[in-house]
Formats: C-alpha cells, sequence, structure tokens
C-alpha cells in the first residue's frame, strides 16, 4: 500500500474526505518524525511503539575495494509491534 492507496482506505473508514485524510495522514508523520527527532518516542497502544536506537561507531568494509572503513555512530528511528497488531497479522 502506498501514500495514495492510504489516503483512501482512510477516508472510507473514517468518513473523511481525502483532502482531510490527507492532511491527517501528513500531521500524524510529521508529529512522530519531530517527536523521534527530539529523542522521544511516540506510543500507540495496541499499535505499536516508535522510538529510536543509537547505534555505535563500528568497522565496516567497502565492498567494491574491500578496503575497511570506520562507520559512525548514528541515531535510527526503530518500530516495536504492541500485542493487538502481532495478534492480528498471525491471524490473518
Amino acid at each position: 500500500m502506498n501514500k495514495k492507496e492510504l489516503i483512501t482506505a482512510l477516508a472510507e473508514h473514517s468518513g473523511l474526505n481525502q483532502t482531510d485524510a490527507a492532511k491527517a495522514i501528513d500531521a500524524l508523520t510529521a508529529v512522530i518524525g519531530n517527536t523521534l527527532a527530539q529523542g522521544g518516542e511516540v506510543q500507540l497502544t495496541g499499535f505499536g511503539t516508535f522510538g529510536t536506537l543509537e547505534r555505535a561507531e563500528r568497522a565496516g568494509r567497502n565492498p567494491a575495494t574491500g578496503e575497511t572503513l570506520t562507520i559512525p555512530a548514528s541515531r535510527v528511528p526503530k518500530f516495536r509491534a504492541g500485542k493487538t497488531l502481532k495478534d492480528a497479522v498471525a491471524n490473518s
């Protein structure tokens, strides 16, 4: 499902028009992104938790040349599925 299909499904499910559904999805992604950028997390009970993960600096290898290089430390987004979502996927 791409963003356009998600907007259509949300509009049909919620009774919103597609313009309002698009605004809702854009607002949701912006709020989640801003919260994660500030180091916070977003918990949606039953669905899951959006958070961040700190990756330490590590050694890597350039696959083209075989040269060893250092991959810098970074902070990346993560998602942990909630029990309701896990059960829905498992039982489908």
